[in-house]
């Protein structure tokens, strides 16, 4: 199987770059942190006049008619740069299980949605970022009131309850559909945030110094390193292949799903170790940009499904029927 990008994939992931890289990203999650979220919306402007919204929106609405594997290489920027706010409840559920007309607004970015699917997401991620807060159940998908809010491990996000639903029946199978994208979107955003600490290590260690030589040139550090990214290297083909499978529908598209969420969560929480571990007393503080990814990662490694429940599923799929959701 063939995992390399086209050249269109390429230059959008360098678009992608570009709008990133030159817009102060770290910034941005520090004013979300205090409940500021005018430049959270701005950038999420940006990225929507850059198509990343309505990647899985059909043509006739808008979209781009993109499939799972435009969305992989998305999310790892988005995990990558750290951007904050329901980007995965929005392009990955809201563009598959929202009406028409609400996809429309996807599109454009005027529609910033959260979504709730107990039991793999029971809270709705940044009601206060999103303009709509819907409930995706086995009954359908509908508006729903975001309730008592919840503080998260990640200091940018907010997580709400969820009730008095008003839910549209959907296909069950849309459903699952819906949910294996947002468990492969997290997937993706979790790689590209292993990525994103690996390198921001890379260039501390060799910038600190102590008994007169790098860090980077102790054995210790060396072998960590190396061990996250081969953790990383086996994670991509993994989490790829999951993606085309789903963009495929092959039959067991959800167990090579939940096979890249778990190991794509064990990568990043190396990753995450390693680099917290490398950076010694300062990685400990907000002040240090690497919180941010750290802090991201330790949130996302539960959201649209555990390791536990994922594992469960690919398992199921090994002794017995494939369990949906």
């Amino acid at each position: 199987m063939r995992f390399s990008l086209t050249a269109e994939q390429q230059a959008f992931a360098r678009a992608l770059d570009g709008i990133l890289g030159g817009a102060d990203v770290p910034a941005v999650n520090r004013h979300a942190a205090d409940g500021k979220y005018e430049p959270v919306t701005a950038l999420w402007g940006r990225l929507a006049e850059a198509g990343v919204a309505g990647l899985l929106v059909p043509e006739d609405l808008g979209g781009t008619g993109g499939t799972a594997i435009d969305l992989v290489l998305a999310f790892d920027r988005l995990g990558f740069h750290g951007v904050p706010g329901p980007w995965i409840e929005t392009a990955a559920v809201g563009a598959i299980l929202a009406e028409p007309e609400l996809q429309a607004a996807i599109v454009d970015g005027s529609a910033r949605i959260t979504v709730a699917a107990p039991p793999w997401t029971p809270y709705a991620l940044d009601p206060d970022v999103a303009t709509s807060v819907y409930l995706a159940s086995d009954r359908g998908f509908g508006r729903a009131d975001a309730g008592e809010r919840y503080a998260s491990v990640d200091p940018t996000r907010t997580l709400a309850s969820v009730s008095a639903a008003e839910e549209r029946p959907r296909d069950p199978s849309m459903r699952a559909r819906a949910l294996d994208t947002a468990a492969l979107a997290c997937a993706a955003t979790l790689i590209g945030a292993g990525e994103r600490m690996l390198a921001m290590t890379v260039e501390y260690v060799i910038q600190r110094r102590q008994f007169g030589r790098a860090i980077g040139e102790f054995q210790a550090i060396k072998h960590a390193l190396a061990d996250v990214r081969v953790a990383l290297d086996f994670a991509h083909p993994v989490l790829h292949g999951a993606a085309r499978a789903l963009a495929a529908r092959d039959p067991l598209a959800a167990r090579d799903v939940s096979a890249a969420k778990v190991v794509a969560s064990s990568a990043a929480a190396a990753s995450a170790a390693v680099a917290l571990q490398s950076h010694g007393a300062i990685g400990y503080t907000r002040e240090a940009d690497l919180s941010i990814w750290y802090l991201r990662t330790r949130a996302l490694l539960g959201a649209w499904g555990t390791a536990g429940q994922h594992r469960a599923r690919v398992l199921g799929s090994l002794t017995g029927p494939l369990a949906g959701y």
